[in-house]
């Protein structure tokens, strides 16, 4: 077992919701569950029950409470939840119509603002209307590209109030992007803005904006939203209004929540596209209300009042995540643009310690260029309000978790967690329930009968293999979107096991419930039979530091596989023999000599997805001197062309 870093007293345990949960499953169903572990159990054991007890519990706002939970559940692929109630979501999501805060957003260091509870209701009522006046209704899509600001909410809320389907991606994309998304799900209404901030400079949207709505011919109303300059204008664009005159204005309409079906559409998420046009991951209403107010309240603890944030751009799930913490009575807090500024590389420990964050989701990449760049919160800031640190978007290397107790806070709850676009959610979370260990995340998620597998498709425990999830789950999507025969749809998950959900990840289940990550499995490395995952690799030469970012595939060579380590350095270094040396040496002693990369090359930057995930298969495509199918869905394209000269010419080193 790793070491331990932090533990609940008995106290702290019994005053999370998770431990009442476990208190009505005792009292409902006689049962004598006394920890966190045990009520993971029986949720898988009787994954009917405990959704049905925990829609209860939870306070789901429907029409009418479901008669049956679970229809036709042997069928993984076609099996369907709660297939009898009727919800609204953004109607569980504004049930308080307090003057307390309902979103605090900071926009780097250029704007700062607030939105009521009360306030929000009222500017979602004002949109929702006007989205209905304009022919919007049930099924149709509304497309958001947005920074993640308070007006991303709104629209999001307005859309699902109709029963209608919400998209959205960051102003980061460019045109063929945005196009490769939005053509494929044609929106009725497009809702863009004038700009955005990033590392403190100004970046105009308005020209995309003209070229994307030019090529999208289903939309037939298009909304600006005017962030940097409150005069900006349209670039000849028919049907075209302002969004703050409508949330804005003088008239306080109703608002009406449409009724749907627990499985109708909610969300069109996207994947990243880096294999081909992107997919549109299709997720219910239902389903991820309930999923998302699980992970909330029970691995989470978020409690009414409780200040939430997650950095995160609205074009990955994590934004639909922290959004539905509005359903537990939580602050939204939203920040927007770089989270290291040139003049301040502090500024989001800033936003935590003056708005008092209880909650603070970042990326493993965050924590570990923080680590790197010596950032010491502990002593800088008062963070005595933070309950839980949230990290995700790859695996938190052991390293990262000694910084964070180290440095930032050491009485934290730190929950590593690992999930995807694919669920709108998590496999495997954390509990304040439970305690960390060094390099583990604390627990799978309740309801959710994640397994092990090895190659002969066997359950394991303390192995590398794959996670899988044996059980139909109520977020699992509805489907893709022009996929009607779900051919896509069962080749992205259940190709592999029938009936079994395969997620593509590689990993670890120990004995007291923890796992650990090892990257993704389609591109594990495969040296002499034995399956070794990439993240093993970055976990040890990005504690040098002289690396700052690093990316391993294997490639093809005289009629074998060799490994290929790719390496970022810090400043101005250059890649030598003795540093190479050094990293050969860091890898083998702390892992094995099978781990030890064939060649080491420095490059100039290292290829990311716009959520910042680092894109190993567009390496191995670009060292094979394949083509990329969609290079737009790559934050920083223009790298690619790099890594394709390392591989031609009389002198390239591959």
């Amino acid at each position: 077992m790793n070491k331990l870093l932090w533990s609940p007293s008995i106290k702290e345990i019994k005053n999370t919701q998770a431990w009442g949960f476990m208190q009505e499953v005792n009292k409902e169903f006689k049962t004598k569950l006394t920890n966190f572990h045990e009520l993971y159990q029986w949720s898988c054991e009787l994954p009917e029950s405990f959704w049905s007890l925990f829609w209860r519990y939870s306070s789901i706002i429907a029409e009418r409470k479901p008669t049956e939970a679970l229809k036709n559940g042997d069928d993984f692929f076609d099996s369907q939840w709660f297939p009898e109630a009727k919800l609204n979501f953004a109607n569980n999501l504004l049930i308080n119509k307090s003057n307390n805060s309902a979103i605090v957003f900071w926009a780097e260091d250029k704007q700062k603002s607030s939105l009521s509870h009360l306030e929000l209701y009222r500017q979602v009522a004002r949109l929702s209307f006007w989205l209905k006046q304009n022919g919007v209704k049930k099924g149709d899509r509304v497309a958001g590209f947005l920074p993640n600001m308070p007006e991303t909410v709104i629209s999001m809320l307005a859309t699902a109030s109709l029963g209608a389907v919400w998209t959205s991606c960051s102003p980061d994309f460019g045109v063929q992007g945005v196009l490769d998304r939005f053509g494929q799900v044609e929106p009725k209404v497009f809702i863009c803005v004038d700009g955005y901030y990033y590392n403190s400079k100004e970046f105009s949207c308005l020209e995309k904006n003209q070229k994307i709505v030019s090529q999208l011919p289903s939309v037939e109303s298009t909304l600006l939203v005017r962030f940097v300059d409150s005069s900006s204008e349209f670039l000849d664009l028919s049907q075209s209004f302002f969004f703050d005159e409508i949330v804005n204005g003088p008239n306080n309409p109703d608002l009406e929540f449409e009724s749907v079906a627990f499985n109708d559409p909610l969300y069109i998420l996207f994947s990243s596209g880096t294999t081909g046009v992107p997919k549109c991951i299709v997720h219910g209403v239902g389903g991820t209300l309930i999923q998302h107010k699980k992970e909330h309240m029970l691995h989470c603890d978020i409690k009414d009042g409780d200040r939430v944030f997650f950095f995160s751009t609205c074009g990955w799930m994590m934004w639909n995540w922290l959004v539905s913490s509005l359903a537990s009575g939580a602050t939204l807090m939203l920040y927007d643009g770089s989270p290291f500024l040139n003049d301040n590389d502090n500024i989001l420990f800033d936003f935590a310690e003056q708005e008092k964050f209880n909650f603070m989701g970042v990326s493993a990449k965050y924590l570990d260029t923080a680590r790197k760049k010596e950032l010491l919160p502990r002593e800088t800031h008062n963070l005595e309000s933070l309950k839980m640190i949230l990290s995700t978007g790859s695996a938190l290397s052991v390293d990262c978790f000694d910084y964070v107790y180290q440095n930032i806070k050491d009485k934290v709850c730190l929950s590593s967690i690992s999930g995807g676009t694919d669920i709108v959610s998590c496999f495997v979370l954390g509990s304040p329930m439970l305690p960390v260990y060094r390099g583990e995340l604390q627990t799978r998620g309740l309801g959710l009968s994640v397994e092990v597998w090895n190659d002969k498709g066997e359950s394991v425990i303390d192995q590398k293999g794959e996670l899988v999830c044996i059980k139909t789950f109520p977020s699992k999507p509805t489907g893709f979107w022009n996929d009607d025969e779900g051919k896509k749809y069962r080749q992205s998950y259940f190709d592999r096991y029938p009936n079994v959900w395969c997620h593509g990840d590689f990993v670890n289940l120990n004995l007291n419930g923890g796992m650990i990550f090892y990257g993704r499995s389609d591109t594990t490395l495969n040296r002499g039979g034995v399956r070794i995952g990439t993240a093993e690799i970055y976990r040890q030469v990005e504690k040098l530091t002289e690396v700052l970012e690093s990316i391993v595939v294997e490639q093809n060579w005289q009629d074998d596989v060799r490994v290929v380590l790719f390496v970022k350095l810090k400043d101005s270094l250059q890649l030598d023999d003795q540093l190479k040396g050094i990293m050969c040496t860091q890898i083998r002693s702390n892992t094995s000599p099978r781990h030890v990369p064939d060649v080491i090359i420095q490059v100039t930057d290292i290829p990311k997805t716009k959520s910042g995930k680092i894109v190993e298969l567009a390496v191995q495509k670009a060292i094979h001197n394949l083509p990329i199918d969609n290079k737009t869905a790559l934050d920083n394209p223009e790298v690619m062309q790099e890594y394709y000269q390392l591989c031609s010419g009389p002198n390239s080193p591959l």
